[in-house]
């Protein structure tokens, strides 16, 4: 369980992966040595005996938001993007499977041929026994974000925190690419996060993670190992939390 300080080792934890992780180099798409790389990493947090659950999101393959701006209906461009994630799942799954560790893809969305159905008590039993999580098409519904997505499930499966990989290695004070004087953040409140805009998860889904307590690390999941020292607790990334 997470220390008062918060850099404690968990015994479950909601990973939120965004699309754009599994392109690699690519501007688009689904990068097969990338996704074998991060399954490796998935894997090695497993079998430290971390319960481990994942929401994947779908922007590398489609993103709601630029199908509204294209003229698009909103809820119909959501659609689109949940069913990105389910096959980002699928892609996940197979590569964690073909490392020999047993994974199931659960969602939202009704698709009995690829995935399993969202049920909180089986889903509860799955990690219980071992098995990494996937859960897809995000929350189900339109207007809502895979970063809500993973602070509701991060709840209903009684995570210890919400880890949100990036590709940098915490949040900042501006984005870190365009400012050389750009500070990373060691620690956060939400409250911070909210009122300065810092981007950290959309306000829907701090809300949730500030009212009910959940504490979110955010790290670079590109870099080998971090995952890992994230869950055991070491002082990686940005830790938010109210009491930060």
């Amino acid at each position: 369980m997470a220390t008062e300080h918060g850099r404690g080792s968990f015994r479950r934890v909601l990973l939120k992966l965004s699309g754009e992780v599994l392109m690699g180099s690519a501007s688009y798409g689904i990068d097969p040595e990338t996704v074998n790389r991060l399954a490796d990493e998935l894997i090695r947090v497993r079998r430290s005996g971390v319960e481990l659950a994942i929401v994947i999101g779908g922007g590398n393959i489609f993103r709601g938001m630029s199908g509204t701006a294209s003229g698009m209906d909103r809820a119909s461009a959501d659609y689109m993007g949940m069913l990105a994630t389910v096959m980002n799942a699928i892609a996940l799954q197979d590569a964690i499977e073909r490392q020999g560790e047993v994974v199931r893809v659960i969602s939202a969305l009704h698709i009995r041929e690829v995935a399993e159905p969202y049920i909180r008590r089986r889903a509860v039993r799955h990690l219980e026994k071992g098995r990494i999580l996937v859960f897809a098409a995000g929350t189900g519904n339109p207007y809502f974000t895979t970063d809500t997505a993973a602070s509701l499930r991060a709840m209903e499966i009684g995570a210890d925190a919400v880890l949100k990989g990036t590709k940098v290695d915490g949040v900042y004070t501006a984005d870190p690419k365009t400012h050389q004087d750009a500070r990373r953040y060691e620690r956060l409140t939400f409250t911070e996060a909210l009122q300065k805009r810092l981007g950290v998860m959309d306000a829907t889904a701090m809300s949730l993670c500030r009212d009910n307590d959940m504490p979110v690390i955010v790290f670079d999941v590109t870099k080998p190992g971090e995952m890992l020292r994230a869950v055991s607790g070491e002082p990686v990334g940005t830790i938010v939390r109210e009491d930060a």
